[in-house]
């Protein structure tokens, strides 16, 4: 049977089953709000800790926090400040828009004139590339 108790902080309950209301431990025959147990088991008990207060939301740190940008990223994420995995999907959005993917193989990316201006001049880059190409266009 449970027995739920509170305090200020913690909720706690606990289910002691006995062997004679679970006679197996996969179909008991007791209400709903018995959970059945392997045999040999005959309770256990369950703590929720409510959190002491609410934390207060700062500013956005590490990569959540928003870098300025280069005119030639800003061509393409439209934005004079951006995260940085936020300009890669931008990034990856422009280059599926414009089917900027070599059709033989995905991986690579055929550069149009802003990619190139970007990418420092390539013609193809491989995805994996990506990330260390805009890293100077992405200003602390």
């Amino acid at each position: 049977m449970a027995t739920p108790t509170t305090t200020a902080a913690t909720t706690t309950i606990s289910f002691l089953p006995s062997p004679k209301e679970a006679p197996s431990p996969f179909f008991p025959r007791t209400s709903s709000s018995t959970i059945p147990f392997p045999r040999g088991v005959h309770g256990v008990v369950v703590r929720a800790v409510a959190s002491s207060s609410p934390k207060p939301k700062g500013e956005p740190r590490g990569i959540a926090k928003p870098l300025r940008v280069t005119q030639e990223l800003q061509s393409i994420v439209g934005v004079p400040e951006i995260p940085r995995p936020h300009a890669l999907k931008r990034i990856w959005d422009y280059i599926k828009d414009n089917n900027l993917q070599d059709p033989d193989d995905k991986k690579i990316i055929i550069c149009d004139e802003k990619l190139k201006k970007l990418f420092g001049g390539k013609d193809r880059v491989g995805f994996l590339e990506i990330a260390g190409l805009i890293s100077p266009h992405l200003l602390r």
